[in-house]
């Protein structure tokens, strides 16, 4: 009997044309204290993860000055500045906090400003490889937006523009100012709303950066996906992410963690091979 066909997946990305990134990546949120908020409860730990994500060949960080908030930007400046050859730090600026688990909408230059001339302290770099507008605010024109950072990529202060939790109308309508480069949605095996944007995305050589990429909720996702898990020695969450780097080239991961074992065990993701047939009870899951 022949053996079953192996799914394999392109395990790079060239984001914007010209940045060379591996597509397993590293998401800082989580390096913070509870509810994303001050500082986190093992300072060293937090350090660690961040070097042994270098060490593990992730060259791909995304952080936010709303994670802690600035908390998640001065630990990467702090564990890996000077920064490695070759090194993509994404950061976010657009929501205010004001406690934890506590999210607001600012999209205001004003605001925009400060969140970027922060971003760039912090991080201690005179420009963003990548900035992303954390959400279209509905309270400001998209016009003021847009527009402000179309005038600090102009200047410098920023190398590549992306978009989070955008529609397709929406991410065209930011190309009017700028190339879009990345949009970061909410999108995992079980929760596919915005098909559509990593459709469209795909098509014109986006990156689609995914978040929260398994509902853990969602038990009976869980339940069916524990087969493929144990066939494979891995956990449930592992085959959550291989599913995505399987998915559609143009995704890039971000898992987040506080700890260096957890860590290890999202990069090991990369090297789990599917059947076609666990590929196609994978897509079945939506």
């Amino acid at each position: 009997m022949a053996a079953p066909t192996q799914t394999s997946y392109k395990p790079t990305f060239q984001l914007g044309g010209d940045l060379e990134i591996n597509r397993m990546g590293y998401g800082a949120m989580r390096i913070t204290g509870d509810g994303i908020w001050g500082p986190p409860a093992d300072h060293d730990e937090s350090i660690r993860v961040l070097k042994k994500a270098i060490e593990l060949g992730i060259n791909f960080i995304d952080t936010a000055d709303s994670y802690g908030p600035n908390v998640s930007e001065e630990l990467i400046a702090e564990a890996l500045h000077p920064y490695p050859e070759g090194l993509v730090i994404a950061t976010k600026g657009g929501l205010t906090r004001s406690g934890p688990n506590e999210w607001h909408v600012n999209g205001h230059p004003d605001h925009l400003e400060e969140a970027l001339e922060g971003s760039l302290k912090r991080l201690k770099v005179d420009q963003i490889d990548l900035y992303q507008l954390h959400r279209f605010d509905p309270e400001v024109p998209a016009d003021d937006f847009l527009k402000f950072l179309q005038k600090k990529q102009e200047e410098g202060l920023i190398k590549h523009l992306g978009l989070s939790e955008v529609s397709v109308e929406q991410i065209e309508q930011a190309r009017e100012y700028f190339e879009v480069v990345s949009v970061q949605n909410k999108y995992s095996i079980d929760s596919r709303k915005w098909e559509d944007e990593l459709q469209y995305c795909e098509q014109e050589g986006i990156a689609f950066i995914p978040w929260y990429p398994l509902n853990a909720g969602n038990m009976s996702t869980i339940e069916r996906m524990k087969p493929i898990a144990e066939k494979h020695n891995a956990t449930v969450h592992q085959i959550a992410l291989s599913w995505l780097l399987h998915h559609s080239p143009n995704i890039l991961l971000i898992p987040g963690t506080s700890k260096v074992n957890h860590l290890e065990e999202n990069v090991q993701t990369a090297e789990i091979a599917f059947s076609s047939a666990d590929k196609q009870t994978l897509d079945s899951l939506a």
